[in-house]
């Protein structure tokens, strides 16, 4: 199971998530469009599976995964293929939206919510197996798309992403994940919803995800262009952030290995310390500290999306755990829509010390997680 997930999710992430970066600057080449308006087009697109996600999450709550998982990959298909036909501005959101909608299907919090359907309370091992498969996925994305850009066009890179989808994401997830017909925590088809419930741990955790999440996505964006700031060559910049993925991959391994002997929480509360760390060193050294710096932030944005998994599994229990952690991701990926524009500005306002924004952000996300006891809530 572990093994199909990951794969799947892995393709999912690949073909949706990490394709602006390396499509941004082709598509609005060859569109006559700004570079933002790509960038807009995909943050609109993770608003749409944030608005999506509860409703989703409610879905694999009563009846599994599976039909969610498949019908992600032929959603993605459709998007791709349409970017691919993309003429304009119009057809680029359009291609966007339906990809958001792919994502809302497809990615980490459907995949969490699957597992849980299947193993219920005992779904944390699976949820970090399957985070360490999809780690890669910027590793398999960034340079296949590269290759066949160079090989073949953007156009047919899409299309190589949309047939990938059909002949290898759509078998794995359709015919080799089980039907979950009525797991046993799962709601009854006409119960009523649990939403925000018990609100006082379920708003901490959502402020903390969304805390994360916009860190998240302002390094995805700038992270390069944050150390050439502080100095650093643009060689020696894209050498250090290329640390980020092996420190993510590094702390799932620890989570898998040792860290799964203690709380969720006190993982989450380590992820959530370590990018403040990380700034605190870089700020004392300057550049000389810049691989510190990217392995720290890398090692807690590693744990950080275990725990966002793993954190309401073990408060609430498997009883309605896709619809809480549907909820749980909306602010989370809107933050994370919003991010890379906002940070820039901080970038462009005030340099590198817009690390001290982040920074606090985590510390918050910190002393919100202190607040919240370990015994379960239901």
């Amino acid at each position: 199971m572990i093994v199909t997930l990951g794969i799947s999710q892995t393709l999912a992430w690949a073909s949706s998530y990490y394709l602006p970066a390396v499509l941004a600057d082709p598509i609005a080449s060859r569109l006559g469009l700004p570079r933002a308006s790509v960038f807009a087009a995909f943050s609109i697109s993770l608003l749409i599976a944030a608005f999506a996600g509860p409703r989703l999450g409610r879905a694999i709550d009563r009846s599994g995964g599976r039909g969610v998982l498949a019908a992600s990959n032929i959603v993605f298909a459709v998007g791709l293929v349409g970017l691919s036909a993309a003429n304009g501005q119009i057809s680029l959101f359009v291609a966007w939206a339906i990809l958001g909608i792919g994502m809302a299907l497809g990615l980490y919090d459907a995949g969490f919510a699957t597992l849980t359907a299947l193993y219920g309370p005992a779904a944390r091992g699976p949820i970090t197996g399957i985070t360490l498969f999809a780690g890669f996925a910027s590793t398999v994305s960034w340079p296949l798309s590269a290759f066949l850009i160079d090989q073949f066009g953007w156009r047919e890179t899409c299309l190589v992403w949309a047939a990938l989808n059909l002949i290898v994401g759509l078998p794995l997830n359709l015919l080799l994940l089980p039907t979950v017909r009525q797991p046993a925590h799962a709601q009854k088809p006409h119960a009523v919803s649990i939403g925000w419930k018990p609100r006082r741990e379920m708003v901490l955790l959502a402020f903390v995800f969304a805390a994360g999440w916009f860190v998240t996505g302002a390094m995805a964006a700038h992270l390069p262009r944050l150390l050439e700031r502080a100095g650093a060559t643009p060689f020696e910049a894209v050498a250090a952030a290329a640390l980020v993925g092996p420190a993510q991959v590094a702390a799932r391994l620890v989570e898998f290995s040792i860290l799964r002997r203690v709380h969720p929480l006190v993982s989450a509360r380590i992820a959530a310390a370590l990018h403040p760390i990380g700034v605190g060193i870089f700020a004392i050294t300057g550049v000389a500290g810049s691989a510190v710096f990217v392995i720290l932030y890398g090692a807690g944005n590693g744990l950080l999306t275990i725990a966002r998994g793993t954190v309401p599994l073990a408060l609430f229990g498997p009883h309605g755990y896709g619809e809480r952690t549907g909820l749980l991701g909306a602010p989370a990926r809107a933050a994370q829509a919003f991010a890379p524009l906002l940070f820039g500005l901080l970038l462009d306002a005030i340099g590198v010390s817009a690390l001290f924004i982040s920074a606090g952000l985590c510390l918050a996300a910190l002393a919100a997680l202190l607040c919240l006891r370990s015994k379960p809530t239901t």
